[in-house]
């Protein structure tokens, strides 16, 4: 095997690399190579501004719940007051029919008490009657504006 055409030929190697470097060639800064990274501080306030807006979106929403439940819990305590009054008017109304039913009964047995036939049949159990023209005494004044008491007094329409 012959080996040395291969030492010979400088196909596999790059002997630039092992020149020395000449001033003419641009020179790698160490600073190239670093990823700059943004202000610690600036990174910190985007950090609370984000924080402060999730916080401020968590306690909004965890006091429109309450506000939420406080409404439901609301509506649904004067929704049973509202029952309440309802029943409690639905109880006097009960008592208001049962008072004018009391009220019609009564009126039907004092209208039976008073009627007419039963006024005309007590009379005649008492022994009253009709009155008759005989009975009617009938009184003549001669002079339209004096009349003549039962003590013997006249009196006049003027007031003597």
């Amino acid at each position: 095997m012959n080996n040395i055409k291969y030492y010979n030929d400088s196909l596999a190697y790059d002997f630039e690399m092992f020149m020395p470097k000449s001033n003419t060639a641009p020179r790698i800064r160490k600073d190239d190579n670093i990823v700059k990274l943004p202000k610690t501080e600036e990174k910190v306030r985007v950090r609370r501004k984000n924080a402060a807006r999730r916080v401020s979106a968590s306690a909004f929403a965890v006091l429109a719940s309450v506000m939420i439940l406080a409404a439901l819990c609301g509506n649904i305590f004067l929704r049973l007051r509202i029952n309440e009054v309802n029943s409690e008017i639905n109880k006097v109304k009960g008592q208001i029919d049962v008072a004018k039913s009391e009220r019609t009964s009564l009126q039907v047995s004092l209208e039976r008490e008073i009627s007419f036939s039963n006024i005309e049949l007590e009379a005649t159990e008492l022994g009253m009657q009709k009155m008759d023209k005989k009975q009617v005494k009938y009184i003549r004044v001669n002079d339209k504006n004096t009349a003549v008491t039962k003590d013997g007094k006249t009196l006049t329409s003027d007031g003597n």
